[in-house]
Order: C-alpha cells, then sequence, then structure tokens
C-alpha cells in the first residue's frame, strides 16, 4: 500500500508542475513491444503480376534526422544540403522476386547507408530508376530487374526540391534530370541576415483574395532569394553509363511530362512576381513544349499570380487548367476551362468545356465535350471511347459520362450520376491496362469495359467485378467475394482475357498478403506474399463493428475492442477515438464502410495499444454532421457532435462493458478540435486527448476543414465552434499535444499554445506538451514513444479509480 502512495504522490506531483524539462520518456512494455514491431515491405509490381519489388524501410525516422537544416519556403520545407524534402520518407532496402513463384532476393550493389525514394518503372518494366540520399545531396540509381542489381547513374547533384527530380525517356535507356544549376548563388542565413527596409504588403481593393491559412510562406526578400535559389535548376539528359548531355538551361523548373510516344515534353517553369500570401502551387507559371531534342515548339500556357480565386471550394481560375497528354495517342494535349468564370456562384448550364490539341500544336483546339459540374478527369480507351468524370462539392454529385472522342456532335451519356459520399451504390473504378505507350487505358474488350468496386453493403464489404457493355450500358457481375471470415481487397484486374486479378487479403490476426486468382477458374489463389503477423500481442483480441443509433435516429457504427484481459461481468474504462465527417444527407451519413475482419493495425496515432492495459476502445466512432438542403452541417455542429458521443457511450454501456464515468475522448487534428468541443460542451467524458489541432477559428477566417463560409459571413458558427471561446466552461482535464513544425493549414502551434494558457489561466486542469521538429503527423521515433507514455499517463492517472492502481502495483 505505501507503494501506491509513493506512485499516486509522484504522479501528482509531475503534473501539477507548471513547466518541465523531460527528457523523452518510453510507455510500457506492453505498449512498446507493439509500437516498435517490424513494418512489412512495399510493394511494386509490374503490370502483368510476374515480377515484384519489395521495398524495406524502419518504421521510425530519428530525432537527429528531424533536426538537420531545413528552410520553410513557399510551401515547401527544403533541406539545403542534400536539395530534397526535409520530411522526406525513405527505403533502406530493396528485394527482387522473378516469377510468381521465385524466391525473393536482396539486391545487389546498394550504397551504404542507403536513403531511397522516387521509384519509377522504365516504359518496359525490366528496370527501376531511383534516388539514393547521401549527406551532401541525391544520387540517381538504376535497378536492372533480371540481374537484382543496381548501379550509380549520378553523382549527388539531382535537385529534388520541387518533386520528382528524374523522368524516363521512351527508349528505356535514358533519363531527364534536373540537377542543381551552375548558376545558384549563395544562400542567406535568415537569422543574421540584416534587414535593408520594412516588408510590405498593399490591397488596393476590390479583388477579393480569400485564402486559408497557408503555412511555410515566403515572407521576406530574404526568403524570396533562397527559394528562386533552391528551386533553380538544369534539365541534362544521362544514359544508363552515367553519360551527361545538357538539355536545357537554368531555370525554375517544376513539372515535365513526355508524350505517350515519347517525341515531346511538357515543361513547366514557376515565374515572378513571388507571393506572400500563397504556396508556390499558385506563383506565376509557364508551361512549353519542346520535341525530345530540347527543340521549343510552342509556349502553351502563362498562368499569372493565383491570390484573389472566387469565394467557395468549386472555385477555379480562369483559362486552361488541369493540362495533360492523352494516354491513347501518341502526342495530344487536352485541358479543362471554366465557362463559369471559375465562380461556382455563377448559374451555368455547363460549368466546364474540355478541349483537345494534336501535335504539332499549332491549329484549333476542338472541343470534346461539356461537363455539368466542374471537371474532374477522364479514363481515356481509344478513338472512339472515354469516360470523363465531374463533380460538385456542395452537393457532393459526382456524375460519369461516355463519350466518343473523335465524334463531338455525338452527345456524352451520363452512365452514373450519384452522391459519391453513398458507398453502397458505388458502381467501382474502371479496369484500366498498359497500352503500347506504357500509359494505363481504357481495358475494352467486344465492347466491354470492366469495373471493379469495394462492394460496401449493410452486410459488410465484399469486392466484385463487373463487365459493362459500352453499347447497352447494362452491367454484369463476373466476380463478387464471398469471405465472411476475413476481408478481400481486389488490388487491380491483370488480365481481364484470362481473368486474373490480384487480391489482398485478411483478418483481424492474420496480415494483410497478396493472391493472384483467376475468376474465371476454380482454382485455388496463387499466393504472392506470406507477411507474418508481428503484432502477437493482440492477436487475439476481440473484436467486432457495433451498430447503435444517435437520438434522431441517425445510425452510427465503431470498432469495438475489449482488454486483452477482459472478463465478463467486469466494466471498464472506455477510450474513444474519433474524427467528424460533414454529410449533405441522412442516408449517406448512416452508412458503415468498417469491417471487423480487417487486419488490427496499431500504427502510431491509434488507441489500440490500451486494450493491454484493461481499457475498452471504440476506434473510428461515427462521428457524422449532417446538413440537408440548405442547412449546412456546422449549423448544428455542437449539437450533433454531443449526441453521436452518447449515442456510443450508451451503446457500450448498455451492453455492460464500460464504466461510463470513466470515459476518454481523443482525436487528431479536427479529431482534436472535436475532442475541446465536447469536454466544453458536454459532461460525458473523465478526460481528453487532442493531438494538433486547432480551437480558435477566428484564426482560420476565410474557412477550415469543410467550411466554405468566411467569419464575417457566419460569425456565430466561428464562434460557437471555437473552443477557446468557452475556455471558461471547460473543467475537463485535456492533455494538448502537438509538433512545434506543424505545416497543417490552420494547426499553427499557436493554436494548441494559446488555448493552453487560457485554461490555465482559468483553472482548468491542462497539459501542453510540444514536440520538437514534428510536423502535422509525427514522425521521430523519440517523439511517438514519448507521445504513447504521455497518454498512457494521461489515461491511467483519469481513468483508473484508486483500486485499480493499488491492483497494478501489488
Amino acid at each position: 500500500m505505501r507503494k501506491f502512495v509513493l506512485i499516486g504522490f509522484i504522479l501528482s506531483s509531475f503534473y501539477l508542475s507548471s513547466q518541465e524539462n523531460l527528457n523523452y520518456q518510453e510507455p510500457p512494455k506492453e505498449i512498446l513491444e507493439l509500437a516498435e514491431a517490424p513494418l512489412a515491405p512495399s510493394i511494386r509490381m509490374d503490370s502483368h503480376g510476374e515480377n515484384m519489388v519489395f521495398l524495406y524501410r524502419s518504421k521510425f525516422k530519428s530525432i537527429e534526422t528531424l533536426s538537420e537544416t531545413e528552410m520553410r519556403l513557399g510551401g515547401l520545407r527544403i533541406n539545403p544540403k542534400t536539395n530534397i524534402s526535409s520530411r522526406q520518407s525513405y527505403f533502406n532496402n530493396i528485394k527482387v522476386r522473378l516469377g510468381r513463384k521465385g524466391k525473393e532476393s536482396y539486391v545487389s550493389g546498394l550504397p551504404d547507408s542507403p536513403r531511397l525514394a522516387n521509384f519509377s518503372w522504365s516504359s518496359n518494366q525490366k528496370m527501376m530508376a531511383f534516388t539514393n540520399t547521401t549527406l551532401n545531396g541525391v544520387e540517381l540509381w538504376v535497378l536492372d530487374i533480371e540481374s537484382k542489381s543496381a548501379k550509380k547513374i549520378t553523382e549527388d547533384n539531382l535537385n529534388a526540391n520541387t518533386g520528382n527530380p528524374f523522368y524516363w525517356f521512351n527508349d528505356n535507356n535514358s533519363l531527364l534530370i534536373k540537377t542543381l544549376s551552375k548558376n545558384r548563388k549563395e544562400l542567406i542565413d535568415t537569422k543574421t541576415a540584416v534587414p535593408t527596409g520594412p516588408t510590405i504588403s498593399e490591397s488596393e481593393g476590390g479583388l477579393k483574395a480569400q485564402n486559408r491559412t497557408y503555412q511555410d510562406l515566403l515572407k521576406n526578400k530574404t526568403d524570396e532569394h533562397n527559394f528562386e535559389q533552391l528551386v533553380l535548376s538544369e534539365l541534362q539528359k544521362v544514359d544508363l553509363e552515367g553519360n551527361l548531355s545538357p538539355w536545357l538551361k537554368s531555370d525554375m523548373y517544376n513539372d515535365v511530362s513526355f508524350s505517350p510516344d515519347g517525341n515531346y515534353v511538357l515543361v513547366t517553369t514557376i515565374e515572378k512576381p513571388f507571393s506572400y500570401l500563397v504556396p508556390y502551387s499558385r506563383f506565376p507559371s509557364k508551361t512549353k513544349i519542346y520535341n525530345k531534342n530540347a527543340d521549343l515548339v510552342t509556349t502553351f500556357l502563362e498562368v499569372p499570380l493565383i491570390e484573389d480565386l472566387p469565394q467557395g471550394f468549386m472555385a477555379v481560375r480562369k483559362g486552361k487548367r488541369d493540362v495533360a497528354w492523352r494516354g491513347d495517342k501518341p502526342a495530344t494535349l487536352f485541358w479543362a476551362e471554366a465557362l463559369d468564370e471559375g465562380d461556382p456562384e455563377k448559374e451555368v448550364p455547363f460549368r466546364d468545356e474540355i478541349l483537345q490539341l494534336d501535335s504539332p500544336f499549332n491549329g484549333k483546339p476542338k472541343t470534346l465535350l461539356h461537363t455539368i459540374n466542374r471537371f474532374y478527369n477522364i479514363e481515356w480507351g481509344n478513338q472512339t471511347t472515354a469516360i470523363a468524370y465531374d463533380y460538385w462539392w456542395n452537393t457532393r454529385n459526382l456524375k460519369t459520362y461516355v463519350f466518343n472522342p473523335s465524334n463531338t456532335d455525338k452527345k456524352p451519356e451520363i452512365i452514373s450520376d450519384r452522391n459519391y459520399q453513398e458507398v453502397y451504390s458505388d458502381p467501382g473504378r474502371f479496369v484500366t491496362k498498359r497500352n503500347a505507350f506504357g500509359r494505363y487505358t481504357l481495358d475494352i474488350i467486344e465492347d466491354n469495359a470492366y469495373l471493379i468496386g469495394d462492394g460496401y453493403s449493410d452486410k459488410g464489404k465484399f469486392p466484385f467485378v463487373d463487365a459493362l457493355n459500352l453499347k447497352t450500358k447494362e452491367t454484369s457481375r463476373l466476380y463478387q467475394s464471398a469471405l465472411t471470415d476475413k476481408l478481400e481487397d481486389i488490388s487491380m484486374a491483370l488480365n481481364m482475357q484470362k481473368g486474373e486479378i490480384l487480391v489482398r487479403i485478411e483478418s483481424k490476426n492474420e496480415y494483410p498478403n497478396y493472391y493472384i486468382k483467376n475468376i474465371k477458374k476454380r482454382i485455388a489463389p496463387l499466393p504472392l506474399t506470406q507477411f507474418e503477423n508481428p503484432f502477437k500481442g493482440i492477436e487475439d483480441v476481440h473484436k467486432e463493428i457495433i451498430k447503435y443509433k444517435r437520438e434522431d435516429g441517425l445510425e452510427l457504427s465503431g470498432t469495438l475492442y475489449l482488454p486483452t484481459n477482459y472478463e465478463s461481468g467486469k466494466k471498464y474504462p472506455l477510450i474513444m477515438w474519433a474524427y467528424p465527417e460533414e454529410f449533405k444527407d441522412k442516408s449517406s451519413a448512416g452508412q458503415n464502410t468498417k469491417n471487423s475482419n480487417e487486419f488490427t493495425y496499431p500504427w502510431y496515432g491509434s488507441p489500440i495499444y490500451w486494450v493491454t492495459k484493461g481499457y475498452v476502445v471504440l476506434d473510428d466512432a461515427s462521428f457524422p454532421i449532417v446538413g440537408e438542403g440548405d442547412e449546412e452541417p456546422n449549423d448544428t455542429f455542437i449539437k450533433q457532435l454531443v449526441a453521436n458521443a452518447k449515442a456510443g457511450i450508451d451503446a457500450l454501456d448498455n451492453l455492460g462493458y464500460i464504466d461510463r464515468e470513466r470515459v476518454a475522448v481523443g482525436g487528431h487534428s479536427y479529431g482534436a478540435f472535436m475532442t475541446a468541443n465536447l469536454l466544453s460542451h458536454s459532461n460525458l467524458f473523465a478526460a481528453g486527448v487532442a493531438r494538433s489541432g486547432a480551437y480558435n477559428r477566428t484564426l482560420t477566417p476565410f474557412g477550415f476543414q469543410n467550411e466554405e463560409r468566411n467569419y464575417w459571413e457566419a460569425p456565430e458558427v466561428y464562434y460557437n465552434m471555437s473552443p477557446f471561446m468557452h475556455a471558461d466552461t471547460m473543467k475537463t482535464p485535456l492533455l494538448l499535444i502537438h509538433g512545434e513544425a506543424d505545416n497543417n493549414s490552420g494547426t499553427y502551434p499557436l493554436q494548441s499554445e494559446r488555448y493552453f494558457n487560457a485554461l490555465k489561466g482559468l483553472g482548468a486542469p491542462v497539459r501542453l506538451v510540444m514536440l520538437p521538429k514534428e510536423s502535422h503527423g509525427y514522425a521521430a521515433k523519440e517523439s511517438i514513444l514519448h507521445m504513447l507514455w504521455e497518454q498512457d499517463q494521461w489515461f491511467e492517472k483519469y481513468l483508473k479509480p484508486s483500486e485499480d492502481l493499488e491492483s497494478d502495483s501489488e
């Protein structure tokens, strides 16, 4: 008993302290073993399902890695020494398997302590290029699949600061690479630079520039200088023997795209003036077309600085946008242009016009179709068949058109017109296959196109393959999973002529593995992988999907886990974890996409760890926020939030699993915002955990999450939804965790710091943990283990009664 009293005193003293210098901590053994379990490799498979590349990586980065030099400019986070994203994730080993029944072998020739990224197949899929980041820069490497060997092609002088630093030529023997510019000037140290004057921004009025609260923006002339130097690069051609030849001179290159036949290259550069209001993706740009010998064909597109879009999520800029190559033709560009001047408030019969232009790009563009909603994408098939999509966020409407790109006199036919949040009616995604150009286009066999669907229903998830007759528009089901004790996902079709598909099969305690299944023949699936379950400590945990109803009759659901030491009849503390989602109708909001056969994977942000510590967990609890008709979901956000939480607690209380006086709620980002609001506006919880959230919506005045209205249009919504404004009513213990380097729009670290100060000043029990160097998602092992320790301490302090702690100590 004395031992318990001492532990209790230490914990109480620990949490009463207002400021601490605490080293990184580790969670208890039960949690630590799960957190440190190794990862299975990622897989890259060729389009025939024959050869496979296995990519291995560490589960965590180190705090030392995150502490490397970082510059935050124009929405980018760059390591100026290595010239690649400072937040880049790396692989550290490779295996190759030849043939479906071959044996995996480690790749020879890799560098010591590799940091590998940017993997890309050659056109013939016999090779795979990738980068290796050294202490000083980025190298280009190529893996020969047949020999299972890799070799270095260039020195560490690639510029990977704006996307992919290399692109394959169609000859499979050379690549176009971005290298560091010889014209690069020295970077200016922002900490020691002497200002030459104030930073001034000005608006002359008239045009509205209602931009979200972006982070990592340029702030002054020094930032402008550094951004330009880091983005400057030269385009060079390199063959597989490492022989270099100049291609284009130094410029701020962004996107590069080869035509399907490889004879033309679309090259986009970043232009001036830069902006202090928006990230570099909205800086001026210029798109030119070159032939494969680097001769300029034409300047195809010039885009001005985009600071003043109309209001609304469906707003777009005027002029050509979404410029891309048709995958089914040698060298034909297509793009969209707004017919409403990009303003969603304007009433027009058609929102967008889709046009195309054939090489040599000097003729008049041809109109392909008009879309009722905003253009989304096109799946190209052949000369007579293509599938187009448009969507409208405000109504959640998605339309699918089939049209003849060679006969524009024939009106496109709408073959699907649905609410994209209605998952039960989702017809699936079209099957594509690699064509002679190495591009993925519709797989059409005897007038049939094919669809792979998730197969969600009120009875579970049963993926399917359908055939769609393009003439009659009738569908027939070719295959549907019948598994009820496992979960099957159809990853891709390998050969529809033969009936071969790639599937992933898993269960709650069987790690996901890949198989080739033949839907035309009744033969056993061919296993491609045999990954083991690394989480033995929870492989037998009780897991089920529970369904329950909100007070207004809306059906909700959540994934229920019982403690590993569960005893029937005993009531346990509950951890509820969730993330709110907005809907425009109750029917969609009530549909369930959870599955109890999904593998139980305790990723770093998961609450599942605590089943090993005697807690019931309700993960991914439904928190729909519905606004039907003219009503916006956020008009009744708080009321629906509390109703969702109460329904989940009532359901578990009625099942006899929990002590409803010992319930904690938690979430990340918008889930953290949810958590703070629940603690402010209800008495349902004993504690809360809020990670990387935003709590004062007046600091995001031009919209947040799915809220289109600005603060001045709906001040009461911004006020009512801001936990900061109700800090005086919040007395429930709250653990705030935030990355000091959060880059997410709206969730500045300041949000947690100011909310903590308000709660502390008003006498609320609150703890703020700022994780050094961490962004919106956490990456360093030290940070993640410490986060788990903090959460464990918090739950143990506020959810475990004294007798439980005394029992644990004995």
